[in-house]
């Protein structure tokens, strides 16, 4: 009889152990359990220690910190009708663990899919140059709608980035023509413009040249020293106009 009793004991003392293993539970800090009570939602618990009743309540653990989501390669044909691959990354958490369980099945997928759906119908409605140039508006536009569709899961998505764009092959090359051609062009403008600008302070100083003759002589000094400290073998020397028709007149009078 003592045996039976001391076998009794132990099973039940085994059986509370089991119930009691069953109905502890302990969250993190960044960790809520929703709490389901013969199937309906009684809220969210937590952080901490969370005593369930066995067999009737059962508990779903949510992730409350910010999920990185990387957005795999997509096809997008531009408004333009060039085809790129394009990726990205979303950021976003969970601000409400009981919509976030009882309003869509899997989150995380769904808001991995309605990323790459989003995204292809975001930049199908945009030009080439429009993508590279204004990136930063386009991400504000994907996480604006993004935000807007999952708010009703519970969860907050706080930023999207568009990664990579490749492009083909020929759209490179024909970039790159068209780059070097503006890198022509504005050489171009740059050296024209200082033709223009030597031109201009040519006129002024042949003005000032004209109204004080002193300045020409000492310019043709000068240029005369300059050509002097060069390490050549003959030196030309200019003279003005007015001196050889001096000379001419001097020689012709003998």
């Amino acid at each position: 009889m003592l045996e039976l009793f001391s076998g009794g004991f132990g099973f039940l003392v085994l059986l509370v152990g089991i119930f009691l293993f069953m109905s502890l539970k302990i969250l993190n800090e960044y960790e809520r359990g929703v709490v389901f009570r013969l199937g309906r939602v009684i809220g969210a618990k937590g952080p901490g220690l969370i005593v369930l009743i066995p067999i009737i309540d059962k508990m779903q653990r949510v992730d409350l910190r910010t999920i990185t989501l990387d957005v795999p390669p997509q096809d997008v044909i531009c408004k333009d009708n060039v085809t790129i691959k394009v990726n990205a990354v979303v950021y976003f958490r969970v601000v409400d663990p009981n919509r976030s369980v009882i309003e869509v099945e899997n989150y995380l997928l769904a808001t991995s899919k309605l990323a790459q759906t989003t995204l292809r119908s975001v930049l199908g409605q945009v030009e080439l140059d429009e993508l590279l140039s204004e990136r930063d508006v386009i991400n504000r536009k994907l996480q604006e709608i993004l935000d807007h569709q999952t708010e009703s899961w519970g969860v907050k998505v706080i930023n999207v980035e568009v990664k990579q764009i490749d492009l083909p092959v020929e759209m490179q090359r024909a970039m790159a023509r068209q780059a070097e051609a503006e890198r022509e062009r504005r050489a171009k403008i740059i050296a024209a413009e200082g033709e223009l600008q030597a031109s201009q302070k040519l006129a002024e100083a042949a003005l000032v040249m004209e109204k004080s003759p002193v300045t020409m002589q000492l310019r043709y000094l000068q240029t005369i020293r300059e050509m002097s400290a060069e390490k050549t073998t003959h030196t030309i020397i200019p003279l003005p106009m007015d001196f050889l028709g001096g000379l001419m007149k001097h020689f012709n009078k003998t």
